[in-house]
């Protein structure tokens, strides 16, 4: 096999779906071509280039062998993905193009959550959400459910046992593992979790767990009490005066560029898009507010920062692929910022920050309970002979019962990203919680107006994703990942 013919064609194909993605996300065009791009490079994701990169793989050792492994996970999900592209084609021009009953008028499907955050009646948001939950469940998880069985039996088919066995060999995760650290710091917060959330949630005039229902969550998230904290005009100057502290010009990265416009049918969840890494990336974000923006925008510039200044002359391996929790890490470690108190009082002037420090620590709560309980149940949706009639109960049994919010089934499908991406997440925010107490430990409390700090964090950006998380923080720290220390950062203060 020609694997340097490979990389250069392989390193092609994302750039054009990167494009792509960014163009139809952004609201930029409404349609979602992604088939002619996979049609013109079928040969990376054939059959026989995921055998014969598994072939080459399983005698190859070193470094050599760590970029077949990543090349032969490009391949394996490329496969898959070149296999379901009609559905997912569909699936997505199929969002852009729907609309939820919203009363006087309609509320396009991908603009639920945002509508859900800004409605201050509980009734209706309810209403809206099971208006979308009919029309997730009518048209959109038979498209859902023809990717899940096609891509399960193509695992099979390629030599896997199951899906989750062959994410768990090519991402060099023990998934079974990370569920069972997920479920343990599940057991050791759940003596704190209404303590967290339930005044929190009072305060945002909302039920207190057990009674709450995931309508009510993207209010919870969007905090409009906190508004007046974080004005609107002021989200693009704070970030670029957080980089400037870190000695880092915004303005001067011809690179990156930011993409805060509103369009109709632009995407409600922020994202970064990466066609050339790390010549060309955009940060998109719909802007609806309040402390939200600021989160959603220091998280995708993290994204951002570790993308633009990954070395060039890194291998395409490198630079593009590899394990995702680390750069989740660094789009966790600033979006940490818009809850710390330092920052809070040196960037926004907020003098009396808890307010803003408690809300996000019980979101944050909520968000790592959630996930502990995706990593289970995706864990059984994926496994060799998965009860698939059973899973939509299971799906809102289990996440209903960590967060302990009312939760409906008929996201089993949808709430679900390929390659088993919940344990990049899982993983990111352990390793974040270590970058953190060492940039303090280092810097100080206000590390983010250091430049040596900022030099510290470029240095590790410049690797790419070459080591995985454990390696990362293995090589920088000498530590190990450990959720520990996540829940530790729960425990209640000392007496």
């Amino acid at each position: 096999m020609d694997l340097d013919g490979y990389r250069q064609r392989a390193e092609r194909f994302c750039e054009e779906i990167d494009r792509e993605h960014y163009l139809h996300y952004s609201g930029r065009k409404a349609s979602f071509e992604i088939e002619a791009i996979y049609e013109r490079h079928a040969e990376l994701f054939s059959r026989r280039a995921v055998e014969e990169l598994r072939e080459v793989g399983g005698r190859t050792g070193g470094e050599d062998g760590r970029r077949i492994r990543y090349l032969l996970d490009f391949a394996f999900q490329g496969h898959l993905g070149q296999a379901v592209k009609s559905e997912t084609t569909e699936l997505t021009e199929l969002e852009a193009a729907l609309e939820v009953k919203g009363g006087s008028e309609p509320i396009p499907y991908r603009s639920v959550a945002v509508a859900l955050a800004n409605e201050p009646d509980a009734g209706r948001r309810a209403a809206i959400e099971r208006d979308r939950d009919d029309l997730l469940a009518e048209r959109l998880n038979p498209l859902h459910l023809v990717v899940l069985e096609r891509t399960h039996a193509l695992a099979r088919e390629l030599g896997w046992a199951s899906y989750r066995e062959a994410c768990a060999e090519l991402r060099g995760i023990d998934l079974a593992a990370l569920a069972r650290q997920a479920r343990a710091f599940v057991d050791a917060t759940d003596a704190v979790y209404a303590g967290i959330a339930d005044p929190e949630l009072g305060r945002a005039e909302l039920p207190a767990l057990g009674e709450l229902r995931r309508s009510d969550l993207p209010r919870f998230f969007r905090a409009p009490a906190l508004d007046h904290m974080f004005g609107r005009d002021g989200l693009v100057g704070a970030f670029e005066q957080t980089l400037s502290g870190l000695g880092i010009d915004l303005a001067g990265q011809d690179n990156v560029h930011l993409d805060t416009e509103s369009r109709p049918t632009k995407s409600s969840r922020a994202f970064c898009a990466t066609p050339r890494i790390p010549d060309e990336v955009y940060l998109v974000i719909s802007p609806i507010g309040g402390r939200d923006d600021y989160e959603a925008l220091f998280h995708e510039g993290g994204h951002v920062e570790h993308y633009g200044h990954v070395d060039p002359g890194l291998a395409f391996e490198y630079r593009r692929l590899g394990d995702n929790s680390v750069t989740e890490s660094f789009a966790f470690l600033l979006q940490h910022l818009t809850e710390d108190p330092a920052w809070l009082r040196a960037r926004l002037g907020i003098a009396e920050p808890e307010r803003v420090v408690g809300h996000a620590r019980a979101v944050k709560l909520v968000f790592l309970r959630r996930y502990a309980a995706k990593v289970a149940y995706e864990l059984e949706l994926h496994d060799a002979t998965p009860s698939l009639e059973s899973m939509p109960s299971r799906y809102a049994e289990l996440v209903g019962g960590f967060t302990r919010v009312t939760w409906p089934s008929e996201g089993w499908l949808a709430d679900v990203d390929p390659g088993f991406y919940v344990a990049a997440y899982l993983r990111a925010w352990a390793l974040e919680t270590s970058w953190r107490r060492a940039l303090r430990d280092r810097f100080g409390e206000r590390w983010f107006e250091s430049s040596e700090a900022g030099g510290w964090l470029v240095e590790l950006w410049r690797h790419g994703q070459r080591a995985d998380a454990s390696e990362l923080l293995a090589e920088t720290l000498g530590e190990e990942l450990d959720f520990r220390v996540l829940a530790d950062e729960f425990a209640p203060a000392p007496a």
